[in-house]
């Protein structure tokens, strides 16, 4: 099945051109690249004589092998000459995303005395008598470690450390802008489940947190478990959590949309891994109507053989009428479809035969489970991983906000209690009487979703309400296998 994809800022390019100077030219050169299937987005004159103008034209595109497209069209025009392209995202990445500035002032001797020696080891001496200390004296009181082995970049697969790096830097960014936390990467040059516990155990004491990042299925989850019970500060997945967050708080506002309860509804998700898992362990505490989780070897139901731990789970307390069918039959009359798979499993028609007031949630990044533009002729919400569509959900809105609030509360741990807090916060900053089919979740730059996800959290962590147990319940499953599906 074909998808024509949509032009992003993250194919970005300017190009160079010398075209002659006339009063069609800068014309042909624009509409050439519309012709092209790219958009414009800015066109900047940078030199000129008589005969000849020199612009820059910069342009988004769908992927780069439409980029040269693009270049090849300007190139066949007369009178144009294409001296330069320049990769605009690889521009930002030259030299790396972030840096270490000091919070002190080294001016004199008298500053660098009480920075450090003599005097730094007054306070050394003063965090070995007591540890608690270090949170107030040191950089651990605001500091987070991304770590990543590399085993699951993106949706890119086993691409290692030194490739994960611009990854991990670009969430450390996130980190700093968002919610005034202070994150390093820590990639490692290891994909061994136990010395990447050692590790990150032996260099915690510099940190308040640790944000585990694109380390593939199982381990991350025998990992995540391990360094929670190893550690007295929080342990954060966001591939599960992160995600988890989100999607439930733009959930409450689309049934806020279509007047349903997430008690009525019956949800299919497609992606039974990391972050499909979490999404319906998060959806089932709160008491959703159904759930049929869908992977590569199908729907999940009873009396399927062979399965993992984690599956055979889902498939005993999920998927009431135990469907065994395809993906569209599964959503056939069903309420919300919620993907975090793969691009291209469904069809605008497949969406038509949903329930009415259906809500579509297509995650798959940069091409969704369904492309967004038919989903939206038969869906009455339809969200999307990508920054070029509305109802962008993205984890942004929760990890830094998350952070803060548990490093303001000097906690200890992650809780479910916090995740709950935290969408119900994300979903809130919008306004009830600001929703619509297409803002459900706030922006990415409001600057209220993270102060009020950090005093949902601190306060989560300072008066934590038990949650009800169920029973079995989600907080039970098992590992994760080998098998379950890489989220995007």
């Amino acid at each position: 099945m074909a998808i024509t994809r949509l032009p992003s800022a993250g194919f970005s390019i300017t190009i160079r051109i010398a075209v002659t100077a006339d009063a069609s030219s800068i014309g042909r050169l624009t509409t050439s690249v519309g012709e092209a299937g790219a958009i414009v987005t800015a066109l900047d004159v940078v030199d000129s004589d008589p005969t000849h103008v020199i612009v820059d034209l910069t342009c988004d595109t769908a992927d780069a092998k439409h980029a040269d497209q693009v270049v090849d069209a300007l190139r066949a025009l007369d009178g144009v000459d294409v001296r330069k392209v320049s990769d605009r995202t690889f521009l930002l990445h030259l030299g790396g995303k972030i840096e270490v500035t000091s919070k002190v002032a080294l001016r004199n001797r008298d500053e660098l005395s009480r920075a450090y020696t003599p005097g730094v080891a007054r306070v050394c001496m003063a965090i070995a008598e007591n540890p608690a200390d270090a949170r107030r004296l040191t950089i651990k009181r605001n500091t987070v470690a991304v770590v990543s082995d590399g085993s699951a970049v993106l949706g890119l697969g086993n691409l290692g450390p030194a490739a994960s790096l611009p990854v991990m830097e670009g969430k450390a960014a996130l980190f700093k802008r968002f919610g005034g936390v202070d994150a390093w990467p820590v990639v490692l040059d290891t994909q061994d489940t136990d010395e990447i516990v050692a590790i990150v155990k032996a260099i915690a004491p510099a940190y308040g947190g640790i944000n585990l990042e694109d380390i593939a299925a199982p381990r991350c989850f025998e990992i995540e478990a391990r360094l929670r019970e190893a550690l007295d500060i929080p342990v954060f997945h966001d591939d599960q959590h992160g995600t988890a967050i989100c999607v439930l708080a733009a959930l409450t506002n689309a049934l806020r949309v279509v007047g349903k309860q997430l008690a009525d509804v019956r949800v299919v998700v497609s992606g039974a891994g990391a972050a499909g898992t979490a999404i319906m362990k998060l959806l089932l505490r709160q008491g959703v109507g159904d759930i049929i989780a869908y992977d590569r070897d199908g729907a999940l139901h009873r009396g399927l053989t062979g399965l993992n731990p984690a599956w055979q789970w889902l498939a005993d307390n999920t998927n009431k009428e135990n469907y065994s069918g395809d993906l569209p039959g599964a959503i056939r009359g069903a309420d919300v479809f919620i993907g975090v798979s793969a691009p291209n499993l469904l069809t605008g028609e497949d969406v038509a035969q949903m329930a009415k007031d259906s809500i579509v949630f297509a995650l798959a990044n940069p091409d969704p489970e369904v492309d967004p533009r038919e989903a939206r002729k038969h869906a009455a919400v339809v969200a999307t991983g990508r920054s070029d569509q509305p109802n962008q959900i993205n984890n942004v809105l929760a990890f830094p906000g998350v952070f803060r609030g548990m490093l303001d509360a000097h906690a200890e741990e992650f809780t479910e209690e916090m995740a709950i807090a935290a969408a119900q916060a994300i979903a809130d900053v919008v306004g009830e009487e600001k929703i619509n089919p297409t803002v459900i979740v706030p922006s990415v730059f409001d600057s209220r979703v993270a102060p009020a996800v950090a005093a949902a959290v601190r306060a989560a962590a300072n008066n934590p309400s038990p949650l009800p147990a169920a029973d079995p319940g989600p907080a039970d499953l098992p590992e994760i296998a080998a098998n379950a599906s890489a989220t995007p």
